[in-house]
C-alpha cells in the first residue's frame, strides 16, 4: 500500500512547508462529503499519530491514517496548471465515480 507525489507536487509541498517554517509533511485523507460520498483533505502535519502510515516521495513525507489508506492506496498526487487554475490533482485508481463538479468521489 502506498500514496505518492509527483516531483512537481513535492516541490510545491516543500515550498509551502518552507513558508510555514515548520512541519513534518503533508497529511492526505478522505472525509465524508459531497454528492458522491467522499472528498479529499490535505493539511500540514507536525507530528503523525501512532496509527498513521508514512510514505516518502521526492523528499516529502506523506502521512495517511489507516481508514483513508483503504481509499487512497495507489494514489499519485500531482500539481497541475490548467488555464488560470492551478492546484493538486489526485490520480486515484480506486475511484469508480465522481460528481460533476469534481469535488467528491466514490469507490
Amino acid at each position: 500500500m502506498a500514496v505518492t507525489l509527483t516531483e512537481k507536487a513535492a516541490r510545491q509541498v516543500q515550498k509551502h512547508l518552507a513558508a510555514r517554517g515548520t512541519g513534518l509533511g503533508l497529511r492526505v485523507a478522505v472525509k465524508t462529503s459531497g454528492c458522491s460520498g467522499l472528498a479529499y483533505a490535505l493539511e500540514f502535519v507536525d507530528e503523525p499519530a501512532p496509527e498513521d502510515r508514512t510514505f516518502e516521495s521526492f523528499g516529502v513525507t506523506l502521512v495517511v491514517d489507516p481508514k483513508s489508506l483503504v481509499y487512497l492506496d495507489g494514489t499519485e498526487l500531482d500539481y497541475v496548471r490548467e488555464g488560470l487554475n492551478e492546484g493538486f490533482k489526485f490520480n486515484n485508481p480506486n475511484v469508480k465515480a465522481q460528481c460533476g463538479c469534481g469535488e467528491s468521489f466514490s469507490v
